[in-house]
């Protein structure tokens, strides 16, 4: 969704739309340093192209955003997920990250989605 929000905002939907309007018009978005993270992996492994270079991309969202921890030292028990919640563990550290700091995540991803635990936009 970050990708898409940068370089082809026409992909997102409505509600997507909406709460990043609202969220940067009250002090701004935010985004997990894990997902900056699964960025730089996702470019190196070649499952992802981005425009611009990846580090120029990086440097653009880290400077336009608030880069949140993953709160992984005291929010482990939102680690041990049950099953209905995301398998990937960089999905559970991004809903763990939205939802220690009390923010809904923004995902198209449907296992997120689909998980009680971390309130959701799409």
């Amino acid at each position: 969704m970050l990708i898409w929000a940068v370089n082809d905002p026409k992909r997102l939907s409505k509600a997507t739309e909406k709460a990043i309007e609202s969220a940067s018009g009250q002090g701004g978005l935010a985004v997990s340093g894990i997902t900056l993270w699964e960025i730089s992996r996702l470019v190196a492994n070649g499952a992802l192209i981005i425009n611009p270079p990846t580090e120029d991309f990086l440097d653009k969202m880290s400077s336009q955003t608030a880069v949140l921890p993953h709160y992984a030292q005291n929010r482990c028990s939102r680690l041990r997920a049950p099953s209905q919640d995301p398998f990937d563990p960089a999905d559970r550290l991004i809903g763990a990250t939205a939802w220690a700091a009390a923010i809904p995540l923004v995902t198209k991803d449907r296992a997120i989605r689909e998980s009680a635990r971390f309130p959701t936009i799409w």
